[in-house]
């Protein structure tokens, strides 16, 4: 917190405050600290040199003050560079790496980082805070301005709840966004006033409390002579020097580390990789479920036993998720509709011995794993046209979409009257209500609002301006990094991991490997025939032949199952009249309909839709944190 107008010990009294509501994020060590108007708190999980690396970390000089959430994986290599420039080294750990970088190259350092990161330093000589992300948003930042001049930041939006600066109000707007994307995108959050520091963003407060942030990474050059592999020989070689590079920088640890397997691909490969590069008793972990084909059991002991790993299942029911739905919304930083997967993999991992596991997490993203790769640029193929035909047909066809049941056919409805080219259809596709459905269950205001930002994602003018020269590939892989990716699977991930006081590593999410890969020829990196090509190439020695040979399964909880039987008690209380009276941006009847309709419907796939309006309900309905 930084408060010109705030004495020593109100501060103190906030930020300690703040630090207990997030404390299981670090269980190990805490802290706070005071300088001038600025107050600086941590909690930490330690990782690396578990006995030192208390925060906040002072520089010798007293100047500099640090708080440090992540992991810098190349901090040996910085290390040594700052300790021939002079820095007397009082540890091995990577925090005071990350002090001794920006107290020489200042804001500079960012990009000598290869990690993940969320950090905040205050410069007692120029009475300033600076504050920054990781490039592709694998660690939170949250802030706000304080009413009375100043600013508060934290790691988890609950913290910055506990402080009691910032009003705990629901944004009407972006509960819209939320029933449009299954989370609010950045730089929103669910609550009026507070923000998200985007991905690959920086922040500076100066001393009257004033707010500055810039953007200070992108995304690489689409194309990039001289960088590229010229023939597909040379991609998977390269490509395999880059996996492994990944996979040895996030082993990097002084406790144990573990990984998540699933059975597929992704979580496969990283498996081999951990396993070829030295990694000795290894521990695996996975959820099996008792409900037909949503376990992929039979893989993950398949990769298990060709890796040799200590594998560890665990089993999940609707039963069980019902009894800890209260712990489960507890650890919510904002509602999602995603996410429980991992709280339960995590708690596995945790409990299994490890402090630190790796996830095939992002894997779809760089080798075009999802439909939309494939989907979209047949779509693009057709946008013109669709858009010479007549008007008074073209809304016809739109309207006899609508009136169609099943989402396919209204998302084909949002597509055609919606989308001009492919960043429009890529910024659609991740959609999780169609645009009729949406605006129907906003009340006035918040309809309002909804209506006049528009279907699309509220960044699509900037990505599309950052993406120009790309090609549809990079196009398709750059809209899914930076919203689904980012918004969703990174943000639950890292909530529910630290639920558990595990940290999660995604060495699919690396800058080095993201930065190699980006400008490469778009046919090496992906083939419509064959899912993962690249991937599967290039791990094809550890890999075993029927993982990567399957089609792509998708990893799905039974929740179209468990909604109708063990999960039905809380989503009828959850749908009441008395819930929804907590409610008063949504429009109690349409919503009540949609549960009501997922009851006596046949669309399995709609639970998500039932779901994600289920958890914003649930959310506003709980305690203050």
């Amino acid at each position: 917190m930084v408060s010109p107008k705030r004495d020593r010990a109100d501060r103190e009294a906030a930020v300690d405050r703040m630090v207990q509501r997030q404390q299981h994020r670090g269980p190990d060590d805490r802290g706070v600290h005071s300088d001038g108007p600025a107050t600086l708190g941590m909690c930490r999980l330690a990782i690396i040199d578990p006995a030192n690396g208390h925060q906040p970390m002072i520089s010798p000089d007293g100047r500099f003050t640090l708080v440090f959430n992540g992991a810098i994986y190349n901090y040996r290599a910085l290390q040594t560079d700052l300790a021939s420039g002079g820095w007397n080294f009082r540890t091995n750990c990577d925090t005071e790496v990350l002090l001794a970088a920006y107290a020489r190259h200042g804001a500079g350092c960012l990009r000598r980082l290869r990690g993940m990161f969320a950090f905040a330093v205050w410069d007692a000589h120029e009475q300033t805070l600076f504050a920054a992300r990781d490039p592709l948003g694998i660690k939170p930042l949250y802030f706000a301005r304080l009413p009375d001049e100043g600013v508060v930041l934290a790691s988890e939006l609950n913290a910055l709840l506990a402080s009691g600066a910032v009003p705990r109000e629901i944004d009407p707007t972006s509960v819209g966004e939320y029933l449009a994307w299954f989370s609010v995108p950045a730089p929103r959050t669910l609550y009026r006033g507070i923000a998200n520091l985007p991905p690959g963003h920086s922040l500076t407060v100066d001393a009257a409390g004033r707010v500055q942030t810039s953007q200070w990474w992108q995304l690489p050059a689409p194309t990039q002579p001289g960088r590229i592999a010229t023939n597909y020989h040379d991609f998977v070689s390269g490509l395999r020097y880059q996996l492994e590079d990944s996979i040895r920088a996030h082993r990097v640890a002084d406790v144990p580390v573990g990984a998540f397997l699933s059975g597929g691909m992704d979580s496969t490969a990283v498996v081999g990789l951990m396993a070829r590069s030295g990694a000795t008793k290894l521990k695996t972990f996975s959820l099996v479920f008792g409900e037909a084909g949503f376990s992929e059991q039979a893989s993950a002991r398949l990769a298990a036993t060709a890796f040799g790993t200590e594998h560890h299942e665990e089993l999940i029911t609707g039963a069980r998720v019902a009894a800890d739905l209260p712990h489960l919304l507890a650890s919510f930083d904002q509602p999602t509709g995603d996410g429980i997967n991992t709280y339960y993999a995590s708690q596995t991992a945790r409990r299994g011995g490890v402090t630190v596991a790796l996830s095939g997490l992002g894997g779809d993203e760089l080798f075009g794993g999802y439909p939309s790769f494939r989907d979209l640029p047949r779509l693009q193929r057709l946008l013109p046209f669709w858009r010479r035909l007549p008007g008074g047909l073209r809304r016809t066809v739109v309207a006899q979409l609508r009136e169609r049941p099943g989402a396919r056919a209204r998302k084909l409805a949002d597509f055609l009257a919606h989308a001009r080219d492919l960043h429009e259809l890529a910024s659609l596709q991740r959609r999780v209500l169609p645009e009729t459905a949406r605006l129907a269950l906003l009340a006035p205001e918040a309809r309002a609002q909804a209506e006049r930002l528009g279907p699309n994602h509220p960044m699509l003018e900037d990505f599309a301006f950052e993406l120009i020269g790309a090609d549809p590939f990079q196009i398709i892989s750059a809209w899914e990094l930076r919203t689904y990716m980012a918004d969703v699977l990174l943000r639950d991930s890292d909530v529910f991991s630290m639920a558990h006081s595990l940290e999660l590593r995604v060495p699919f999410v690396d800058r080095q490997l993201l930065e190699w890969l980006w400008p490469q020829q778009s046919y090496f990196k992906y083939d419509p025939a064959r899912s993962k090509r690249a991937l599967a190439d290039a791990t094809a020695d550890l890999v075993p032949a029927a993982i990567r040979n399957r089609r792509k399964q998708g990893f799905t909880l039974p929740f179209a199952l468990w909604m109708l039987a063990e999960l039905r008690p809380f989503l009828d209380e959850t749908f009441s009249t008395a819930s929804l009276g907590a409610c008063p941006w949504l429009q109690a009847a349409e919503v009540q309909q949609v549960w009501a309709s997922y009851k006596t419907g046949r669309d399995p796939r709609a639970w998500s839709r039932v779901w994600t309006l289920a958890v914003l309900i649930a959310f506003a309905n709980r305690r203050a944190p």
